[in-house]
């Protein structure tokens, strides 16, 4: 296939819209089920170099939950402590543990589950059935992997009345090194981001504390490659192995650090007793779980536990989850890992960093205040590497 017609481009209004290889060589995709659209590609080849860097750099299948050409979380295939499973609404999936792609995915789509309804899905390895049942459960556009094991291929097919878009990508595809690309009629040209991202990066250690475990390692390499493809300015917080807070898009770095920031702090809140225990109707549905978890955590969860209110969800009403509360629960935590895809010019990034548990930062480094950032993270005795290396992506 050299070329596939779309039904139309980013609105319904862009015709006529297609895919092509500038080249005439054929495209390295075969579209196995559905019509992918101009989003979904976009979606699908951003997602694919995530997962395909990120297995790479770590050896561990991997999955990523895209929506609108930014991750809402990328994931190693680790073992998960049935707190978590709870939590991801993944403890009744039957062969979760023998599955690292499942484990993978899992952790992807439970992270911000809300950002991730109707994802754009990309495995690192061959599909399995287990993926597949996770998959096929959830609300998603598509999914893209190397390729798919017969049945897992037939359980995706059966998705959104057979209409469900599943993309099979060759794995050795090497794109050209220069890429290009059109704004207002203008043609753009660049190399292309073939920086590699590695435990050598995280050499160049400006704190006083240089304390980096292998742990912390592995967490800032997933921070720093799912920035890599994440639309800038962008800031990525991570732990046990998988993103848990991203913010992307924003306009100031204090700003995408808050922003993720309140996204990991939901992801660990998720986590806490009180949560795991809430009341629910057995009738409630994940994604009208996901809505009452999320305003339950809030600061004005009366929608969903006030009187007239909370019946519609639960079974009795919850007791609340105090301002108090969850800010002690968030003091308890700590090891949580924090990349940036340029430097922070400020030290009120690190204060925000810290109210949610950081302690190991990446980042560019080179901001005139660069001292005053270093004085912040010491401060809280965390670790700061230098990478050198901004990771803008538009």
């Amino acid at each position: 296939m050299k070329e596939f017609e779309l039904k139309y481009g980013c609105n319904p209004n862009q015709k006529p819209s297609k895919i092509y290889m500038n080249d005439g060589s054929e495209l390295p995709i075969r579209i196995l089920n559905g019509r992918p659209g101009y989003i979904n590609f976009l979606d699908a080849f951003n997602s694919w170099q995530l997962v395909k860097e990120l297995k790479e750099a770590t050896g561990i299948p991997c999955a990523t939950s895209f929506k609108h050409v930014s991750p809402t979380s990328a994931a190693l295939g680790l073992p998960m402590s049935d707190n978590l499973k709870k939590a991801c609404f993944a403890d009744d999936i039957e062969g979760l543990d023998e599955s690292p792609l499942a484990l993978a995915y899992v952790r992807a789509r439970g992270t911000d589950r809300m950002s991730s309804f109707g994802d754009w899905i990309a495995l690192s390895d061959v599909c399995d059935v287990t993926t597949a049942n996770v998959i096929k459960r959830e609300v998603s556009d598509g999914v893209i992997a190397p390729g798919y094991e017969p049945e897992a291929l037939e359980i995706l097919k059966s998705k959104r009345k057979g209409n469900y878009n599943i993309v099979e990508i060759d794995p050795d595809y090497v794109p050209q090194e220069t890429e290009t690309k059109q704004v207002y009629g203008i043609t753009f040209e660049q190399g292309r981001n073939n920086f590699k991202i590695d435990a050598d990066l995280l050499r160049n250690i400006a704190t006083e504390n240089k304390e980096l475990p292998e742990s912390a390692v592995r967490d800032l390499i997933i921070s720093l490659i799912t920035l890599k493809y994440t639309q800038s300015n962008s800031v990525c917080y991570a732990y046990d192995g998988q993103a848990i807070g991203v913010g992307a898009g924003q306009q100031s770095r204090i700003h995408c650090t808050r922003l993720a920031g309140s996204k990991a702090d939901n992801w660990l809140l998720r986590q806490s007793e009180k949560v795991l225990n809430l009341p629910f109707l057995p009738t409630i549905g994940r994604p009208d779980r996901d809505n009452c978890i999320d305003v339950y955590i809030s600061d004005e969860p009366e929608e969903v536990t006030g009187d007239g209110n909370w019946q519609k969800f639960f079974s009795e009403q919850p007791v609340e989850f105090t301002r108090e509360e969850k800010k002690a629960y968030l003091a308890s935590i700590s090891g949580v890992a924090l990349g940036s895809d340029a430097f922070f010019p400020f030290g009120d990034n690190i204060e925000r960093a810290h109210r949610s548990g950081v302690s190991y930062i990446a980042q560019p480094g080179g901001s005139v205040r660069d001292d005053q950032v270093i004085e912040t993270c010491n401060k809280y005795g965390m670790v700061m590497a230098f990478t050198g290396m901004r990771l803008f992506h538009h």
